[in-house]
């Protein structure tokens, strides 16, 4: 089971890769293509390390992004570490590489130069007054950096068709997609930009039910319009979206970051139509690993996954901290947000959904 370490932090330990070869860049146009070009490049990066990401961010919420870049001395690109600066009365100022994803941190060519990305950065938010950084890694970097790991990823690998995928479900699970499929007037659609507010509308009130302030539009809208591999699926009941999935490809890999289904019609399992149809769609696609998104070992979205074939793996979550701070409890699962989560329940939707987005972009 994964558990909460944490682990001291020295700032001064000196790393083999020159500190002048790491440079803050104060804007993409900097680098023109060559940031994407070495995360094109890089076997670890995700689809979140690209440009646009950080540029999504920006024009959604408006935050600071900032980016370190680590050359060899014949120029050439040996790293790359986005970051994006959060700061809010509420929630206070700390920076997240990467922000409301699951995927982040520093990308390398070799430990020494991701390390000397990261002490950038470090030094960058002490001068700033930050109170940390959360680097949303992969893999564990040693004792050096205190880490969370109590969340896992949990993904599952594809057979070459839908039909060997069908028959790898349980007669439970495949019952169950067919109850709801034989419901009348029940649909399902892929799509993109067309089919976005029919994802926001079950999105936005699935988060107020959750207690959670949900994200505006705008960014579901400039992911679909800056990745093309992005995209929707939409069940409804007649003309009335009940379900929704908002997916993100990356090379062999579907990820579903964001999906929902309305409660009053979990009786008839939509959801598990949301989801079949959503790995149905991985392997018409030619994705070899389909990526359910994090959760905490054995809570109950971490038991739906594990259904479908879904195994884990650990998040490393890695932090610089100011002196005298403590590791972050900004996640749903800290006590010191009990009555906000109930009274965020009992708000209208209308509400919720106007004054969620201004609070929720600084929730990373």
């Amino acid at each position: 089971m994964a558990t909460e370490t944490v682990s001291e932090f020295a700032l001064d330990a000196a790393p083999s890769t020159p500190a002048e070869a790491v440079r803050r860049v104060e804007s993409a146009d900097e680098l023109g293509s060559e940031w994407d070009a070495y995360v094109g490049a890089c076997p670890d990066a995700s689809g979140w390390h690209y440009s646009a990401w950080l540029e999504v961010i920006e024009r959604a919420f408006g935050h600071e992004c900032r980016r370190w870049v680590a050359r060899d001395e014949y120029g050439r690109i040996r790293g790359v570490l986005p970051m994006v600066r959060l700061r809010s009365r509420l929630f206070g100022d700390f920076g997240v590489s990467l922000p409301f994803v699951n995927y982040g941190g520093a990308l390398a060519d070799d430990a020494d130069t991701r390390t000397a990305l990261m002490q950038a950065a470090s030094e960058y938010a002490r001068q700033a007054g930050m109170r940390h950084i959360e680097f949303r890694d992969r893999e564990a970097l040693g004792a050096a950096w205190p880490v969370r790991t109590d969340k896992v990823i949990m993904s599952r690998s594809l057979p070459e068709d839908s039909e060997t995928l069908w028959q790898e479900l349980t007669t439970k699970q495949r019952t169950r997609v067919r109850r709801a499929q034989k419901h009348d007037g029940i649909t399902v659609e892929r799509g993109r930009l067309e089919l976005l507010d029919d994802f926001y509308a079950v999105f936005a009130r699935n988060m107020r039910d959750l207690g959670t302030p949900v994200y505006g539009p705008a960014l579901f809208r400039a992911v679909l319009e800056r990745f093309p591999h992005a995209f929707i699926v939409v069940v409804r009941h007649r003309e009335r979206p009940v379900a929704a999935g908002f997916l993100f490809g990356h090379r062999d890999r579907l990820e579903i970051p964001w999906a929902s289904a309305l409660r009053d019609y979990n009786a008839w399992g939509v959801n598990m139509l949301l989801y079949w149809r959503c790995l149905e769609s991985a392997t018409e696609q030619g994705y070899l690993e389909f990526d359910f998104g994090r959760s905490t070992v054995d809570s109950g979205t971490y038991r739906f996954k594990q259904q479908w074939g879904a195994e884990p793996s650990p998040c490393y979550w890695h932090y610089w901290l100011a002196p005298g701070r403590d590791m972050p409890g900004l996640t749903p699962d800290n006590p010191r947000f009990r009555l906000a989560i109930g009274a965020w329940q009992r708000l209208p939707l209308a509400i919720a959904n106007r004054f969620g987005p201004a609070i929720v972009k600084n929730l990373p």
